[in-house]
This record gives structure tokens, C-alpha cells and sequence, in this order.
């Protein structure tokens, strides 16, 4: 895989967050996930306000997915800020799933000198809720577990979708459903789950960035797959925002990125709220901000589109030798946030856990203290 964002093993995504497994023992509980700016923006501490608690998330995520690999340092060129509108939302909090590698850590190992760091400045926060899992009976209620957990607490749970066939080209996070039509089905099952509250929805990390080692029918067949998974997630659940893979900063161009989107269906409100960057990967806020701004002029479509990052690692930037795995000097980034101040740029979202190894640390997906320790206290 090109440096991307997300490398997977067995049920987790490269871009390591909270994942909900499939049949553990007869279990529907999500768990958490396997794998897995500019430095203005960044500067802020990442310790959680109290005025803004973070809410419990589920991952399973394995690695660092194409996106962090196959990165060159972004260069930052300024966007045209696009539309003025700030996204607005009813729940102003993001919801913390109870369950979590990092939060079992926390609970089975209170007297370890590096657990108050790694709870306050990572088990605290919200992350993002994997199922990389191909496991159709059970996708429904472990989804509504995560979805209605949220809307019980008035809260905005984000989940990852990440079984498309052929995942990964083959890579670390490879898996999936055996093929598209398999795949719209667990998409079916999966919308089932969404309820009716407000939810963030990160569609297929790596789908469309790295799909290069596709044919051109078979890209164009996985496109019409997502445009479809979109129409089908907006129409189960109206308060769904569904967000399209648009890789990061340091990967294609904006305008290229864009085209591909497009096909993907990401420009019509139909099936897209906009698009996602820098999932497990490293690149600045203010990178991702001025990529994403151009990506979304390109991509065209309603001036509602917006953008979502990934800033669960990218507190001092992409490592300069290009290094995506477990890469040393990395920091946690902005805390998750529904309200950003960005025009445009709708969250700020911990989609990987941070402590989930891309698989230097650890096997993928894995949740090294070590690591988290490094990333909360750099």
C-alpha cells in the first residue's frame, strides 16, 4: 500500500479507532478497534476541557492505512475559504463509547505510573467506532448499540464503515465482504442500525484514494457501490452525515481527489455530507484545512458539503522522512470537536485511537501504552 491511512488485521482498520468485532463468544458489544495540521492550529494543549467532556468510543482499527503511508509533506498552499457557513448541529457534544482498548488498559492497570496521562489525554476523549468486520448477522445490533448509546445521552456517536471488498489492495488491512453485491447488503444491514438521532458516519477510509490497484470496470463498479451506500445510510437515518474518503494532504492532488470523489457520488446530497482527510495519518490541521477547501471546490456540488479530519495524531505534523508507521515524535492532536470555527471544515475527529499500533509498536491494531504515553505527553 502506498503510504496511506489505515492497515487492518483480520477486523480492525489500518486507521485504528474503536471497531465493534464481529462473533467474539456470541457477542454483539462493539469493541475496541485492532489497528489502526498547521502548527498554529495545533498548539492548543490536548488535555480535555472540563466544559467539554469527551464522550466513550469503540474502535477497532489496525494500522496506518494507504493514507499515512504513501505521504510526501504536504505543502500548504492557501484555498479559497469557499462557502462562509459553519456547520451546525443539536447535540454539541460527540458520544464516548464505553468500551475501548484503551479504556480496558486504564481500568485493568490504575496504579501504572503512566495511566492518569494516558486516561485524561486519551481514554477521556471521544473516538470513532469501528466495524471492519464482515459479519452480517450481528452488524445491525452492534451498530444500534453504538447509535443508540448517543442518542440516550443526547450525543453524536461516529462510526466507521470499512468492509468494502478487496480492502486495502491486499495490504496489512486487507478483508472485507467477498464481493459488491455481499457488500450492499451488509450496507443494508448496517443503515438498519443508524436510529434516527444525529450520527457521523466515515465511509470506507482508503476506498477511494486507494484505488489504483483496481481495474477501471472494478473501480467504477466499488464507485457506484459507495454512491449507493451513501443514498442508502441518508435514507435510513435523515440526521446520518456521511462522509467520503478524500484521502490527506500529502496524497493526490485536490483536483484529483475530487474527480474521483465525484464518481464516488460524494457531490450529491443524496448520498454525501462531504468528505474525510488524514485518517491514521500525521498532516497538520491547517494542511488538512487548506487541502480540504480545495477538494470541496473541485468536488462542487451543495455548499453544505463539508469536511471532517482525523486529528488524533497530528499534534507536531507528518514525520519529515515520510515514516507512517508507529512513527516516532508524533503528538496527539485537537481534541474531537463538533465545532470547529472553520468554515467548511464541519469536526474534528479522533477516527484512529490513538495507541493503537500501525503495527511497529505492536501488532496492528494492537494497543500499546508505551505508544499512547509517547503521543499524550510529547
Amino acid at each position: 500500500m502506498v503510504a496511506a491511512a489505515s492497515v487492518v488485521v483480520a477486523v480492525g482498520t489500518a486507521t485504528g479507532t474503536l471497531s465493534a468485532l464481529g462473533d467474539r463468544g456470541g457477542s454483539d458489544e462493539a469493541r475496541p478497534g485492532l489497528v489502526n495540521g498547521s502548527p498554529s492550529l495545533d498548539t492548543p494543549s490536548a488535555v480535555p476541557s472540563a466544559s467539554e467532556p469527551a464522550s466513550p468510543s469503540v474502535s477497532a482499527s489496525v494500522s496506518a492505512s494507504p493514507s499515512a503511508r504513501a505521504s510526501a509533506s504536504p505543502s500548504a498552499k492557501r484555498a479559497s475559504p469557499g462557502s462562509t457557513k459553519v456547520r451546525t448541529t443539536t447535540a454539541t457534544r460527540l458520544y464516548l463509547y464505553p468500551s475501548s482498548q484503551v479504556l480496558d488498559w486504564v481500568r485493568d492497570n490504575p496504579s501504572d505510573r503512566r495511566a492518569d496521562v494516558i486516561e485524561s489525554r486519551i481514554a477521556d476523549r471521544p473516538a470513532a467506532v469501528w466495524f471492519a468486520d464482515y459479519t452480517p448477522a450481528t452488524i445491525t445490533s452492534r451498530v444500534r448499540a453504538v447509535t443508540s448509546g448517543g442518542a440516550a445521552q443526547d450525543r453524536v456517536p461516529v462510526v466507521v464503515a470499512y468492509a468494502i471488498p478487496d480492502r486495502d489492495c491486499g495490504g496489512a488491512s486487507q478483508g472485507g465482504a467477498p464481493d459488491l453485491g455481499a457488500y450492499d447488503a451488509w450496507i443494508d444491514r448496517f443503515a438498519a442500525g443508524l436510529g434516527s438521532g444525529e450520527v457521523v458516519v466515515v465511509l470506507e477510509p482508503d476506498a477511494i484514494a486507494q484505488s489504483d490497484c483496481l481495474s477501471a470496470a472494478a473501480r467504477a463498479d466499488r464507485f457506484a457501490s459507495l454512491a449507493r451506500a451513501g443514498r442508502v445510510l441518508k435514507a435510513a437515518n435523515p440526521r446520518a452525515r456521511v462522509y467520503y474518503d478524500a484521502g490527506h494532504s500529502g496524497w493526490r492532488p485536490a483536483a484529483e481527489q475530487a474527480a474521483l470523489l465525484k464518481q464516488a457520488g460524494a457531490a450529491s446530497a443524496a448520498s454525501s455530507d462531504g468528505i474525510f482527510s488524514n485518517v491514521s495519518n500525521f498532516h497538520t490541521t491547517s494542511a488538512e484545512i487548506a487541502y480540504d477547501r480545495q477538494v470541496l471546490d473541485a468536488l462542487g456540488g451543495p455548499s453544505s458539503l463539508g469536511a471532517v479530519i482525523d486529528t488524533s495524531r497530528n499534534g507536531n505534523g507528518a514525520p519529515p522522512d515520510g515514516e507512517w508507521c508507529d512513527p516516532a515524535g508524533r503528538k496527539i492532536g485537537r481534541a474531537p470537536t463538533l465545532n470547529t470555527g472553520e468554515p467548511r471544515i464541519d469536526a474534528y475527529l479522533w477516527v484512529k485511537l490513538p495507541g493503537e499500533s500501525d503495527g511497529c509498536k505492536g501488532t496492528p491494531g494492537t494497543f500499546s501504552p508505551s505508544y499512547a504515553y509517547e503521543l499524550a505527553s510529547s
